[in-house]
């Protein structure tokens, strides 16, 4: 983290402050770069500040891991550039950050670290006072609740952009819903099901962000288009094919949308730094990442920990070992 860019509809973070008793988290909200109206809320809700920088970083991490192997890597550098504009990249950008604010205030509400939140307490749940056997659900309830109120999403009538951002958004938010699981477990002598306890649990965020990735290889460009049946307008993709082919196809809730065709993000811009430099996979995507500019080879010398053996009683040791390791990296 910079300092200077985030992933979310609030454009900045500042250093951490002090978690301290008292009024440390009022302290924190002020150094996040919010509306007036999501300070209020961040200053009614101790532990929100700090979930709110440990969604920022989840969102972050796993934007660049799963562009880890393309042109445009997720970096920090020209995101500011890139939230003003309707590309795919952007697109998952909303999704992503949408999805681990979710994410990360239903796994706070659970872990206690939120004042006003605690345990899921979904109805229908088989002893739904699951806390009293060491486990609690994640509050996904709660989480999206509170999320929908704190960005302020309203229905913004013919401005395009603010439609997607939303779409966008509220695909991130559904992904968390997707990966929403029950988990139950026996309790009895002998392993027998005398008392069996179930609670939500949220999917890995990893599985998530695969999800998110998946939605953006298959990402929509769309264009608005008036619906008369219920008297507003909606978002359209290109024309379906077969008897309906003159009706623009509306997009389904899960697509993630854009208006726009990004840049190549091969050359240094404002949106990114370029490839020249980055590593690929010869066999992989050295021919897409260097954009027919080639690629250098490099060998180098790697030290790795090998022949580990556990010693009595508790440390591992292990040698040092050595060996050559070849490089590919795009040329200038």
């Amino acid at each position: 983290l910079t300092g200077k860019e985030a992933l979310s509809h609030f454009p900045s973070l500042g250093a951490p402050g002090g978690s301290g008793p008292g009024k440390g988290h009022v302290k924190q909200c002020e150094l996040l770069q919010l509306s007036r109206k999501q300070k209020r809320l961040c200053r009614r809700e101790p532990g929100l500040a700090e979930t709110l920088r440990d969604a920022i970083r989840l969102g972050i991490l796993e934007c660049q891991f799963q562009f880890r192997s393309e042109r445009w890597n997720c970096s920090l550098e020209g995101r500011p550039s890139l939230l003003k504009r309707g590309f795919k990249e952007t697109a998952f950008l909303y999704a992503v950050s949408a999805a681990a604010l979710t994410h990360s205030l239903a796994r706070a509400c659970s872990a206690g670290r939120m004042e006003r939140c605690t345990c899921d307490d979904s109805p229908g749940l088989e002893n739904r006072k699951a806390w009293q056997w060491g486990v609690c659900g994640d509050n996904l309830k709660y989480s999206t609740k509170f999320l929908k109120k704190f960005l302020g999403q309203k229905r913004i009538g013919k401005d395009l952009r603010a439609k997607v951002d939303i779409h966008n958004t509220n695909v991130g938010i559904k992904a968390v819903k997707n990966g929403l699981k029950t988990t139950c477990k026996c309790h009895g002598v002998s392993g027998s099901c005398a008392v069996r306890t179930c609670w939500k649990q949220l999917s890995p965020f990893h599985e998530i962000g695969r999800l998110l990735k998946l939605r953006y290889d298959d990402a929509v460009k769309v264009f608005s288009t008036s619906n008369d049946a219920v008297g507003h307008s909606e978002l359209a993709g290109p024309h379906r094919h077969g008897p309906s082919a003159r009706q623009p196809a509306l997009s389904r809730p899960t697509d993630l949308v854009y208006v726009e065709d990004s840049p190549s993000f091969c050359r240094p811009s404002k949106y990114s730094l370029g490839t020249a430099g980055r590593t690929c996979s010869r066999e992989g995507n050295c021919d897409s990442m260097c954009c027919g500019r080639g690629y250098n080879t490099q060998s180098r010398l790697v030290t790795f920990s090998c022949h580990c053996q556990v010693q009595w009683c508790c440390y591992v040791e292990c040698q040092q070992c050595m060996q050559e390791e070849v490089v590919y990296s795009c040329k200038q």
